[in-house]
């Protein structure tokens, strides 16, 4: 029998839990300032109801509908369609592979803060540099940070021990990994309001700039933002709604979900650009010239800006105990929807081995990025992982849902849980709306990696980043040539 989780709400928090990442802190804010302001909050929105939420309620029915992952999933609606889904499974496992490392950060930073000096108070920059032990340049690999590696350990071995037993280990921390951080950001802006300059920074994070509405960029980044953040195309949603019961109200589920996290991400630009404002002031300088994204957000910029309050170190604490629990949440996740993959294929499955091996081999081949030229090879992966493999994997359920197993067919599913009436609205956004959008973001991104080589890396560099999407979907298109019925395998029992 199928496990189940222990309520709807530990399955909402769980949901939310892997929605809610670190992206939601160190990119959302900054895109909003970048295109406009509060004038991106109206494509964002626009792209919430008409982009996101429909692709929630795609993926929590497809796993909740078949009961299974996304492989096996979509192998249900045809033996030939389990390679649709193992490139998003197998694209999740790349991705969650620097994801852990990016988490070791973290964790390092977490300890380190326990100081009432920051040690990266005088020079936030190349503190970061000597953590990660970076070299001049992706040529030189260096040796093993053991540090990071230690650290790196840590995080693997508590991923392994919540997923261990799959839903029913993971019921007991969604409310931690989803509560905490929130707690926390609260404290954070309540602080960072109360500081001289922040007005100016939450001013520039929401004035709005209309004129960007025009711009169609603005809107490719308002979709980009949801489907990334939602964590659409991982196949973590399918694998989580596979335990919920088949009648549970898929439509709620995904609003709440999808509201939960837009909100979340709203509220998280006005804790890092009140604070940003703060530094801004301090510094003497323009809030546009300390705004920034990405790590060099989370662990250069707003470290420096932390470093300028009074109780430097405990806000610190409280900073990466965020980075640490929205992104543990997000890891885990991934690695349920791989343990779920491998768990679909027997009667019996044996959680605990199959998390063992998961998250043993997912530490030693993340290694790679604790080297010295690690946050090269993290930044070559991620950009081709997540803007080819996602997009390709988002597309491909959209099509064999849309078009193949019937995009009115599923919806009738979908209404019958809820008892509502969604219209054929629905339909069109899963059939032609997804996936043209998602065509249009690969052609965008493929145009400008094969005109300008993506970080001016060198041609054997890029190649890793290209195997990073290439070898997922090959061995997709494989599984799928050699698609035949599902075959349960069941433990033999010993005497």
């Amino acid at each position: 029998m199928r496990e189940r989780w222990s309520s709807r709400t530990v399955f909402i928090f769980a949901a939310i839990g892997s929605a809610v990442g670190i992206g939601n802190i160190w990119r959302f804010p900054y895109i909003s300032y970048e295109y406009g302001g509060g004038a991106f909050l109206i494509p964002f929105i626009i792209s919430l109801f008409i982009f996101g939420i429909p692709l929630l309620m795609l993926e929590f029915s497809l796993g909740q509908r078949f009961q299974k992952g996304a492989v096996y999933a979509l192998k249900s609606i045809h033996p030939k369609l389990g390679g649709f889904g193992l490139i998003a499974v197998a694209s999740g496992f790349v991705i969650v592979l620097y994801y852990a490392v990016i988490l070791a950060w973290s964790l390092v930073y977490l300890v380190e803060s326990f100081s009432f000096n920051l040690p990266w108070a005088s020079d936030t920059n190349s503190y970061f540099n000597s953590v990660l032990g970076v070299t001049e340049s992706i040529s030189n690999i260096g040796g093993i940070n053991w540090i990071l590696l230690i650290a790196l350990f840590f995080i693997w071995v508590s991923i392994f021990f919540i997923v261990r037993r799959g839903v029913l280990s993971i019921g007991k921390v969604v409310f931690l990994v989803v509560a905490l951080p929130m707690i926390l950001l609260l404290i954070l802006f309540i602080r960072g309001i109360t500081l001289p300059g922040a007005l100016s920074g939450i001013i520039a994070y929401i004035a709005p700039d209309f004129s960007q509405i025009l711009n169609p960029y603005i809107w490719l980044a308002a979709i980009s933002q949801i489907f990334f953040s939602f964590s659409i195309g991982f196949g973590v949603m399918v694998a989580y709604a596979s335990f919920n019961r088949k009648e549970q109200n898929v439509k709620t589920d995904s609003y709440i979900t999808g509201i939960s996290d837009a909100l979340i991400s709203f509220f998280a630009g006005f804790v890092v650009f009140s604070i940003l404002g703060y530094m801004a002031f301090a510094t003497n300088v323009s809030v546009a010239d300390v705004a920034t994204s990405g790590h060099g957000l989370a662990f250069i910029v707003f470290p420096e800006a932390i470093s300028l309050l009074p109780l430097s170190w405990l806000f610190s604490i409280f900073f990466f105990l965020i980075l640490l629990t929205l992104g543990i949440g997000s890891a885990f996740s991934i690695v349920e929807a791989v343990n779920t993959t491998i768990a679909d294929r027997y009667e019996n499955p044996n959680r605990p081995m199959i998390a063992f091996f998961v998250c043993l081999i997912s530490f030693l081949l993340g290694t790679l990025f604790v080297t010295g030229a690690g946050v090269y090879f993290l930044d070559i992966v991620d950009h081709f992982a997540v803007n080819y493999g996602l997009i390709t994997a988002g597309l491909l359920e959209s099509i064999a849902v849309g078009w193949i197993y019937g995009a009115k067919k599923m919806r009738t599913y979908i209404n019958n849980t809820c008892g509502c009436n969604i219209g054929p609205w629905w339909d069109y956004i899963i059939k032609f709306v997804v996936p043209i959008a998602l065509i249009v973001l690969l052609g965008l991104q493929l145009y400008q990696d094969l005109t300008v080589p993506y970080g001016g890396y060198p041609a054997w560099a890029l190649a890793i980043g290209w195997s990073a999407f290439l070898i997922p979907l090959i061995l997709s298109i494989i599984y799928s040539l050699i698609g035949k019925e599902k075959k349960i395998y069941k433990k033999r029992k010993t005497r």
